[in-house]
């Protein structure tokens, strides 16, 4: 029997090719891909109007797709070397955006270091590496002494972010400490404590909140008090959900979309246009999507070989939790608009960057389990 000259051939690539795919979780993978297939469904619509917004999406994706491999690539030894001088830069480009950085639209967010960057971008994976390389360097010793020098490491980033004003940006990082701070065994009386604490606080909180975030707060409350102004958003994305009803308006049928009533409808608010248009069914499909991706990751952090990669794909596992209940809670209606997009769904660069580093984190951490149990 006469055998194919090109099977060798095949081997070969196969053996050269293989190493690099085994870095991938393909059950992460194929829900990150699921939810980005939707994704480019419902940016055909939603960005139409917007000349090559689609093609930009589309190449936006594809870079995330790059980060994760590059990411799973690096394992966790080398993220824990990272974690201390990366949390220093974030802190410093922070320090440096509130002395001279650069101001859009009234926030003072960017700052130009031969490229205009947003640093409090890199605190979002900053933070989590950060705390959970030092609760790494105290496994065994951990007292009250430790949470309260990580409650100093996670106020003071937080606080330069929230400063700036970016209140949405500043609640991500935020919540991705306090994951790390809670998932290293914070106990339920202190957290109960820091709730109480923080009740009795607001009355002064409120004082200190600048004017146009008391105005979306009160705008929550009753969108109708400035139905075209700040409370134009919620009342549009509200009309656009319930309009869709259960099966949806059809994909290209939105009216609230396509005659341009939702702000920010590729961004912010991309998740009112896919509402319209597939209903309570598609909500339910993408809910779902959402749910397996946190619990597939919450699996990888239960079953990380040491504390630190248990903190860390834990924290950035609740970090996508927050991202998709803080957006749509905000385009529902029953939280304040504070610009959070919703994960591989809405369009822009630096969103699909940070979330790809944290699949690509949950995949290394994964692979890395394998290698240490073979």
């Amino acid at each position: 029997m006469m055998h194919s000259p090109h099977l060798p051939g095949r081997r070969n690539v196969w053996v050269v090719v293989r190493p690099y795919l085994n870095v991938f979780d393909f059950t992460l993978l194929l829900l990150v891909c699921l939810i980005l297939a939707i994704s480019v469904v419902n940016m055909v619509s939603a960005g139409s109007g917007f000349p090559g917004r689609l093609e930009d999406h589309i190449r936006n994706i594809g870079l995330a797709l790059l980060i994760i491999w590059l990411a799973a690539l690096v394992p966790p030894q080398a993220l824990m070397r990272l974690a201390a001088p990366l949390y220093l830069v974030g802190v410093t480009l922070l320090v440096g955006v509130a002395l001279f950085g650069i101001i859009k639209l009234g926030a003072r967010r960017w700052i130009n270091i031969g490229v205009v960057i947003q640093p409090s971008e890199i605190m979002k994976i900053a933070m989590p590496l950060m705390l959970a390389w030092w609760f790494q360097k105290r496994e065994g010793v951990i007292t009250w002494q430790e949470f309260v020098v990580a409650g100093v490491l996670l106020a003071v980033p937080a606080a330069l972010i929230i400063r700036q004003p970016d209140l949405g940006t500043g609640t991500l990082v935020t919540a991705a400490g306090f994951y790390v701070i809670f998932l290293a065994g914070l106990s339920w009386k202190v957290l109960v404590g820091l709730i109480a604490a923080a009740a009795a606080f607001m009355p002064i909180a409120w004082n200190l909140l600048h004017d146009y975030q008391r105005h979306r707060i009160m705008t929550l409350i009753d969108p109708t008090t400035d139905p075209l102004g700040k409370g134009f958003h919620i009342i549009q994305s509200t009309i656009a959900i319930g309009s869709g009803g259960i099966p949806g308006k059809g994909w290209m049928n939105g009216t609230q979309g396509h005659l341009q009533f939702i702000p920010e409808r590729t961004t912010d608010f991309v998740f009112a246009v896919f509402s319209e248009e597939f209903g309570l069914i598609g909500n339910l499909v993408l809910l779902t999507l959402y749910l397996l991706l946190i619990g597939r990751g919450l699996m990888i952090a239960a079953n990380a070989p040491t504390l630190f990669s248990r903190l860390l794909a834990g924290a950035v596992t609740m970090m996508f939790f927050t991202y998709a209940f803080v957006n749509m809670g905000m385009v529902s209606g029953i939280l304040p608009v504070v610009g959070v997009p919703l994960p591989f769904m809405s369009y822009g660069g630096t969103a699909f960057v940070t979330l790809g580093l944290g699949i690509g984190i949950l995949m290394s951490i994964q692979r890395h389990r394998k290698l240490i149990q073979s």
